[in-house]
C-alpha cells in the first residue's frame, strides 16, 4: 500500500481487540529564564519579530555559547521532581540538520548524556486508578525560530505564497522529557496520553520553572504510537506527532493514530515510520516527513561548550527547594476542605484550584471559593473562549466580593453585578459597587416604604397573605427587589411583607 493513500480508519474497539497500542510521549518545555541558553538575548514571548536575537542565536561566524545557569538549575529541579538520577557529569552535542527556522543548520542539544535519566511519574486517571509512567531522560536543549507562512488555505508550507521566519524564540531554553514505552495502556492509551501531559503541566508549574503555556507552544507534546498484534509483544513501526499544543489534542491524536494505523495494517500494508502534523479541526493527523534515525543526526559533541558537572552540594541545595509536589498537595486541601473525591476531580479538571487555594488565601471560605470558580467563573470563561486563570479578575478581588456578601453589603444576585463588572475592567470590586451604585438597601424605612408600596400595587395578593396564605408573600418580594434594582435584603423585605400584613 502506497503511503499517499489514506486506509479506511477501524471502528476503535476492533483496534483494541486486535493490537496493543505502544505509546510514548516526548514533551518540549520552554523555561521561563529570562535570557536565552546561551546568549543574552531575552525571552519575552510576543515581541516584535526579530528584535530578540544577536550573533550567538543567529549563529554567526565568530559567536561564541555559554550556558545559562539559571536554565541547568531548573533542568535539575525538573529531573529531582520526576524522580529522576541527577548525573555527575553530561554534555551538550550537535544535533545536525538543515531547516529554515534554525540558523546555524544544527541544534545544540543532549544525545548520549542527558543530564537526568531513570525517572517517574504517577499519573492519576479519572476513576481513580494510577498509571506509573517510566521517564527515559530529562535532557537540554534550545529551541528553533519560528516559520510563518503566508498566502495557503492552511497556514502550512504548502500552498504558501512566501514565508516569513521570526528568530526571537531560537536559543530559547527548553528541556525536553521523554518517557519509556508506557505499557499495558490498551484502550485506555488516549486517556493516559492527556492524563500525563495534565499530570506533568501541572508539576512544571508546580515548579515554576515554566508558563506551561500548550496555547503559545511553551509545552508542546510529540506523540510517538505503534501498534502490535495483541499480546505478542512484537514492536511495530512507529509515527510520530509532532507539536501537539492542548490535552484535548493529545488525547485525539493517539486515538487516530491507532485507527488509522489498524486501517493500514489490516489492510495488508506498512506502516511508514514518519513524522506526522495534527489538525485541530479535523481532528486527523497528515504526513510530515519520513522520520529520521539518530545517525542521520551526525551526532557530535559541541565543541565550543564544557560538559556540566553539576555537584553533589548543589543538586542537594536544588532538591531542598523542592515545593509540596501536586499530587500531594491534592490529598491535603481535600482533607481540609472536606472534599469528596468528586468534587476535588471536578475542581482539578475545571484548573480551578490554584484559583480557590489563593481565593481562600485571601480571606475567603473555601465553599464559596469553590463555588464561585467552578460555576459562575468557569461559565464566563466559556462564554469568552478564555481559560479560567486569564480571566480578568484575581483571587483577592474575588475574596472581597464573597466577604462583602457575608458582611451583608451584597446580595449573591449583586454579588454577581459585581464580578461582571471587574470582568469588564470597571476596577475593583469596591469601586465597581461605589460606581454602579450597588450597595443591599438595609434601611428599614426605605424598605418599608418599597414594601407598603408593593402591597398597595398588589391588593388582591395582600389580601391573600392576611388570610394566612405566607406563599404568597413571594410576589410582594419579588416586586420589591425589582424595584430597589436587587439591592435590598430579600430576607428582610419578607419579614416587612408578613409585619405589614398582620
Amino acid at each position: 500500500m502506497s503511503a499517499a493513500v489514506t486506509p479506511d480508519l477501524v471502528d476503535y474497539d476492533e483496534v483494541v481487540a486486535a493490537f496493543d497500542p505502544m505509546l510514548g510521549l516526548e514533551v518540549h518545555v520552554e523555561l521561563n529564564t529570562n535570557t536565552k541558553m546561551f546568549c543574552g538575548c531575552p525571552t519575552e514571548f510576543g515581541a516584535e519579530p526579530n528584535t530578540q536575537v544577536c550573533p550567538t542565536c543567529l549563529g554567526l561566524p565568530g559567536s561564541l555559547p555559554v550556558v545559562n545557569e539559571q536554565a541547568v538549575r531548573s533542568a535539575i529541579l525538573i529531573g529531582l521532581a520526576l524522580n529522576c538520577e541527577i548525573v555527575p557529569r553530561c554534555r551538550f552535542a550537535r544535533k545536525n540538520y538543515f531547516y529554515p527556522d534554525m540558523p546555524k543548520n544544527f541544534q545544540t542539544s543532549q544525545y548520549d548524556e542527558p543530564i537526568a535519566v531513570n525517572g517517574w511519574l504517577d499519573v492519576e486517571l479519572d476513576d481513580g486508578s494510577v498509571v506509573r509512567v517510566e521517564i527515559e531522560r530529562a535532557h537540554m536543549e534550545e529551541d528553533t525560530g519560528k516559520s510563518m507562512h503566508v498566502g495557503g488555505a492552511t497556514g502550512r508550507i504548502h500552498g504558501a505564497e512566501y514565508s516569513l521566519l521570526d528568530y526571537n524564540r531560537a536559543g530559547v531554553p527548553l528541556i525536553e522529557i521523554v518517557t519509556k514505552l508506557i505499557p499495558g495502556t490498551r484502550e485506555r492509551a488516549p486517556e493516559v496520553a492527556r492524563a500525563y501531559v495534565s499530570t506533568l503541566r501541572d508539576l512544571l508549574r508546580a515548579l515554576n520553572v515554566s508558563d506551561v503555556r500548550m496555547d503559545q507552544g511553551s509545552m508542546r507534546c510529540d506523540v510517538n504510537l505503534s501498534l502490535s498484534p495483541r499480546d505478542s509483544g512484537v514492536l511495530g513501526t512507529r509515527s510520530e506527532t509532532k507539536n501537539v499544543n492542548s490535552l484535548r489534542s493529545v488525547e485525539r491524536a493517539v486515538r487516530f493514530e491507532m485507527t488509522r494505523q489498524a486501517g493500514v495494517l489490516l489492510a495488508g500494508g506498512k506502516v511508514v515510520q514518519e513524522t506526522r502534523h495534527f489538525d485541530e479541526s479535523g481532528g486527523t493527523t497528515r504526513p510530515g516527513r519520513r522520520k529520521e534515525s539518530s545517525e542521520d543526526y551526525r551526532y557530535f559533541p559541541e565543541p565550543d561548550l564544557v560538559p556540566v558537572q553539576p555537584s553533589r552540594d548543589w543538586v542537594d541545595e536544588i532538591r531542598a527547594t523542592l515545593p509540596e509536589m501536586p499530587a500531594q498537595r491534592r490529598k491535603r486541601v481535600q482533607a481540609e476542605w472536606s472534599l469528596s473525591d468528586e468534587e476535588l476531580r471536578d475542581l482539578v479538571n475545571a484548573g480551578a484550584l490554584d484559583l480557590v487555594a489563593a481565593t481562600v488565601a485571601a480571606g475567603a471560605p473555601s465553599g464559596e471559593a469553590r463555588s464561585w470558580w467552578v460555576s459562575y467563573l468557569s461559565q464566563q470563561a466559556n462564554n469568552t473562549g478564555v481559560a479560567l486563570d486569564e480571566l480578568p479578575i484575581t483571587p483577592e478581588q474575588l475574596a472581597r466580593v464573597i466577604a462583602l456578601v457575608t458582611g451583608g453589603e451584597l446580595s449573591n444576585n449583586l454579588a454577581r453585578q459585581v464580578v461582571d463588572g471587574v470582568l469588564a475592567g470597571e476596577g475593583s470590586p469596591d469601586e465597581v459597587v461605589a460606581g454602579r451604585g450597588l450597595k443591599v438597601v438595609s434601611d428599614d424605612s426605605a424598605l418599608i416604604a418599597a414594601v407598603d408600596e408593593a402591597l398597595a400595587a398588589q391588593p388582591d395578593i395582600a389580601e391573600k397573605i392576611r388570610g394566612g396564605k405566607v406563599a404568597a408573600a413571594g410576589a410582594v418580594v419579588g416586586a420589591v427587589m425589582k424595584a430597589t434594582r436587587g439591592q435590598a435584603d430579600a430576607k428582610r423585605v419578607r419579614e416587612l411583607v408578613l409585619e405589614r400584613c398582620t
